[in-house]
């Protein structure tokens, strides 16, 4: 099969190991002894042999190292990855090649190793320029740990780097926030994605502050986390500090310098195929959304699924499938939740969605399925139309939680 041919698809590899997990982090991670990290890679190895099989008739566009923190294992095993990623998938010439790195473990020879694999993409979890604010949330490195990283990047040959950064943090002020912002545009990167701390039951942070939290979420004056009036304040001033520099916002929280917004999230948002690789990583493929085992014993005894077997399930069939002793949920997306996903996730891009977009994928109009809730929106003030795009206004995305929830569509 031709390349011109094949489906669009993205690839997602996590990387479930950290030094220690931040206070405030729910994702799928933990500290790992060097051994069971080899061991791991082994059977992420074996994973993308078995399910590149399902996959001959796509074609990849970008490749995602997530985690944890992909930057603690050694250079030459992501390249031993990625290595095995190209033996087994039809990967585009100019694909996007996106590793997370934390600052504290990143090297000199782990970067040149990248550059030898491909890798095109970095993103760097700064997260405050404070040391205070990093101590305080529970990162292992320090604001100049991250310059220095960054330096080394550039160095190496680098031109494509992000910065994560988290606003509203405990005790943290409006001025807090202006210096971790003008801090990292000094460095200018290409990509700055800026998010708003939320905090997940289930970290350190919720127990702390897991009232103060939803105080927030209430209008009541929170006692350590900022109040929602400051807390709009630093999105402000986000969007008018990195704007004044040449940033433009393409996503609720991500901010690019032209031509450097993030294809493979951008991926995400427009609903292009996606597989994810390694443990509890989540899939979306033939509008099916099903994921990989959460549990670390039963990955590496290779409980990570058949891929044909799911993707020939129908709807008619069971909605979990086996993986070793553990049951994973398939969700086969009806024409009614795949319109919903449509809008959901495309309107959270400052471009909005496309009426032919939409036409072209459902054929139907937009305004036969969603005329009301345009006309009911856009009286609101809370969405905007302009040259065949929908897309939420200032004001829609400052309160895009209720705007997004009116596209759900009724039984």
């Amino acid at each position: 099969m031709k390349n011109e041919s094949k489906r669009e698809l993205e690839l997602y590899l996590h990387i479930p190991f950290c030094v220690r997990k931040c206070y405030y982090c729910d994702f799928l991670s933990m500290p790992a002894e060097e051994t069971l990290r080899r061991h791991y890679v082994d059977m992420l190895l074996e994973e993308i042999k078995c399910k590149s099989k399902a996959c001959s008739g796509y074609l990849v566009s970008s490749v995602f190292f997530g985690g944890g923190t992909p930057s603690l294992l050694p250079g030459v095993q992501i390249k031993e990855l990625m290595d095995a990623l190209r033996q087994n998938f039809c990967i585009r010439e100019d694909a996007e090649i996106t590793v997370e790195c934390n600052p504290g473990t990143l090297t000199r020879q782990k970067l040149i190793f990248y550059k030898a694999a491909g890798i095109n993409r970095l993103s760097l979890g700064l997260q405050s320029a404070s040391n205070r604010e990093l101590q305080r949330i529970g990162r292992i490195h320090t604001f100049q740990d991250f310059l220095v990283s960054f330096d080394l990047a550039r160095k190496i040959g680098f031109t494509n780097i992000n910065v994560d950064v988290i606003s509203a943090l405990p005790n943290q002020t409006l001025q807090d926030w202006e210096y971790t912002l003008k801090r990292v545009l000094e460095t200018r990167p290409e990509h700055i994605s800026a998010y708003s701390l939320i905090v997940e039951p289930g970290t350190p942070f919720y127990e702390q502050y897991g009232e103060d939290e939803l105080c927030r979420e209430q209008g009541v004056e929170p006692k350590d986390l900022p109040n929602e009036k400051t807390e709009r304040q630093m999105y402000q001033m986000t969007q008018e500090l990195l704007g004044q520099k040449g940033y433009r916002r393409y996503e609720i929280s991500n901010y690019a310098l032209p031509g450097r917004a993030c294809r493979h999230n951008i991926g995400y948002w427009q609903m292009v195929p996606y597989l994810g690789l390694g443990l509890g990583s989540s899939s979306f493929l033939e509008n099916i959304r099903f994921s990989n085992t959460t549990g670390l014993s039963g990955y590496l005894k290779g409980n990570f699924g058949d891929l044909e077997k799911i993707l020939n399930k129908s709807p008619s069939e069971s909605l979990s499938f086996s993986q070793g002793n553990q049951e994973q949920s398939l969700c086969f997306l009806n024409k009614k939740q795949q319109m919903e996903e449509f809008m959901f996730l495309g309107l959270r891009m400052t471009d909005g969605v496309l009426r032919s977009a939409f036409e072209e994928r459902f054929g139907l109009e937009l305004e036969s399925i969603y005329g009301n809730v345009l006309k009911k929106l856009q009286r609101q003030g809370l969405l905007g139309r302009q040259e065949g795009r929908i897309f939420l206004t200032e004001t829609g995305i400052s309160v895009s939680n209720y705007a997004l929830s009116e596209f759900l569509l009724e039984e």
